[in-house]
């Protein structure tokens, strides 16, 4: 299965979510199976980002998006825990501070997408800038319909300077949303997790799936393609995310650099050193 083309939002594409099964079972229903193959997979991601940080010539930024508990924090958790922490760099974007509401909606994100050799993971994103604000009428609509295109702007802008943009929108059904609200309340170790707005933003479920259609087929385009990822099985949502990784980290074709020494003088040095070494 190639998971790739099977869950990314083809670009001029019309998603309707309604339709989309967020448990996808018939896809794989081996968890043990899976979580064999996840521990071979890591170790490839482990590799692939290795030769990124070391060849420096292209960044990599990820943007997790989905609605509250749909396991943005446990896709960073089983995911990227690969990823060695002094290239991969993990940003949460809340309410914007006083500084950052002064400047363009764009402005807070670009000054941390990944420079070269480097990933970024956004935990939520510049795309909150057309869900929460369009639904929540926070801004006119004059306003929010205007930004798809800046985001494709920006986003062609990073493409263009050697930055890999893959976005991932996590799904759930709003049953298992609520059992996981559920599970919040049974685990003391979760409760620091529990927030009103958890229930205050259910009403507007319609309202975001809108919000989320439009958001991921105005944006998903060759140079910065939307998957929407089945996300109802925890275990199954790491899979299919880590597979769309490896899958579009093989195709960057990342070669190794090679050395600016001379590689037989190095060895001269080392082997009196050795003998040195020895000697004393």
């Amino acid at each position: 299965m190639d998971y790739y083309e099977h869950f990314r939002v083809s670009p001029d594409s019309k998603l309707d979510l309604d339709k989309f099964d967020p448990t996808c079972k018939n896809l794989h229903d081996d968890r043990d199976l899976a979580e064999a193959e996840m521990l071979r997979l890591r170790d490839r991601l482990r590799q692939l980002q290795y030769s990124l940080y070391a060849e420096r010539k292209r960044s990599v930024l990820i943007v997790l998006q989905g609605r509250d508990a749909a396991g943005k924090d446990g896709t960073i958790r089983h995911v990227f825990r690969a990823m060695n922490p002094q290239g991969c760099r993990v940003f949460s974007f809340k309410v914007p501070s006083k500084e950052e509401a002064e400047h363009d909606f764009l402005w807070r994100h670009h000054k941390v997408t990944p420079s070269l050799g480097h990933i970024a993971v956004f935990n939520r994103s510049h795309y909150e800038e057309v869900l929460v604000q369009r639904v929540h009428d926070m801004v006119p609509k004059e306003v929010w319909k205007k930004r798809y295109d800046e985001i494709n702007n920006f986003e062609r802008m990073l493409a263009n300077n050697g930055t890999h943009i893959l976005k991932f929108y996590l799904h759930i059904d709003p049953e298992e949303q609520l059992e996981r609200f559920k599970k919040r309340l049974d685990s003391p170790h979760k409760h620091w997790k529990i927030s009103d707005a958890d229930y205050s933003e259910r009403p507007y479920w319609d309202a975001y799936t809108d919000a989320y259609e439009d958001a991921l087929t105005k944006c998903s385009t060759d140079y910065a393609p939307w998957f929407t990822i089945p996300s109802n099985r925890k275990w199954f949502r790491n899979y299919v995310v880590l597979k769309i990784l490896i899958t579009a980290f093989e195709s960057f074709n990342i070669s190794m650099p090679g050395t600016s020494v001379n590689l037989d003088d190095i060895r001269r040095l080392y082997h009196a050193e050795k003998k040195k070494e020895n000697e004393d």
